[in-house]
């Protein structure tokens, strides 16, 4: 089948095209504006399947900027799905349960049934994601939503990159007691479950939670470790109190708000739980119904990446 991916060039849609590639499907690359009407309708032409990825994710822009791009970007998928009679994959978010009530819930509370926790104002990824599944769901087409939480890997130059430039240092705050189990998820296990999304056939809108390893998983600790480990650094870790580190995201989310206004300004304390609390999300449903299982353990997924930043690339 011919696959239309947006967002090639990015994190996920790059890891994607390769995974296609290897499944022996054709890759279709979008190029051009994701808002762009003529741009979809040329690329959406004969194309049995599309996975729809590109967006704004961390960039420091004001609200209508996301919502023109993740928003507006997503209904000319849906449009250009319907008028191709094209299975669609959207990528979504964890992020679009709430960020702190998800991990309020605890570990592996959260499945795909949780029900939205409020979102605050200045999270516009998290606001615009969320619209933009809503879309999807509402367009009444059989499509599949992937909300995958915090992905690591080659060519992530956000969590991963800053990950391996703060280790490289040989000094990494320990923030609470570093025993719980980080709720991330490896790219590569990702672009996996998308190919098997693609594949599938539902009856009705799906979403499914991609949202950890192959086990064993990795504690907080650990996790540093093995980053400390594959790049060679003996790693000298200092106590950091969690109210501390609180305090901190929040006051510096605060300057950042007040130095750039009207313009997405990090998560605050909602990155404080995601270091010092347990993954709070299951992706039993997504191996139960698709038969999809994560291809890489947590390790595994380390070394690939470090091998990948190693190399310069």
């Amino acid at each position: 089948m011919t696959v239309l991916v947006t967002g090639g060039r990015g994190l996920v849609g790059s890891h994607v095209i390769e995974a296609l590639r290897v499944a022996g499907e054709e890759v279709r690359v979008f190029e051009g504006d994701v808002t762009d009407a003529d741009a979809w309708r040329r690329a959406g032409k004969g194309v049995a399947a599309i996975f729809h990825a590109a967006a704004k994710v961390a960039q420091s822009l004001p609200f209508p900027e996301y919502e023109r791009i993740n928003v507006g970007g997503t209904q000319l998928a849906v449009e250009t799905a319907r008028a191709a009679g094209a299975r669609l994959v959207h990528m979504s978010s964890a992020s679009v349960y709430g960020r702190s009530g998800a991990f309020a819930a605890g570990r592996g509370a959260v499945d795909e049934d949780f029900p939205f926790q409020p979102i605050p104002e200045h999270d516009f990824y998290a606001r615009t994601k969320r619209m933009a599944e809503e879309l999807v769901r509402d367009s009444g087409l059989p499509a599949i939503a992937i909300r995958s939480n915090v992905i690591y890997g080659e060519r992530d130059r956000l969590f991963t990159a800053r990950v391996i430039a703060t280790v490289k240092k040989g000094i990494f705050p320990l923030i609470g007691p570093g025993t719980n189990h980080l709720s991330c998820v490896y790219v590569g296990n990702v672009g996996s479950a998308i190919v098997a999304a693609l594949k599938a056939r539902p009856a009705k809108f799906r979403v499914y939670n991609v949202t950890a390893d192959a086990p064993p998983a990795l504690t907080q600790r650990e996790f540093i470790g093995a980053f400390a480990e594959d790049l060679g650094v003996r790693l000298f870790r200092f106590p950091a109190p969690v109210f501390l580190a609180r305090l901190g995201s929040r006051v510096f989310a605060q300057l950042q708000r007040l130095r750039y206004p009207g313009r997405y300004a990090g998560l605050g304390g909602a990155a404080v739980s995601f270091i010092t609390g347990e993954n709070p999300y299951t992706a039993a449903r997504v191996q139960r119904e698709l038969g999809w299982t994560p291809p890489f353990d947590t390790r595994t997924g380390i070394s690939r990446a470090v091998v990948w930043f190693q190399a310069g690339a």
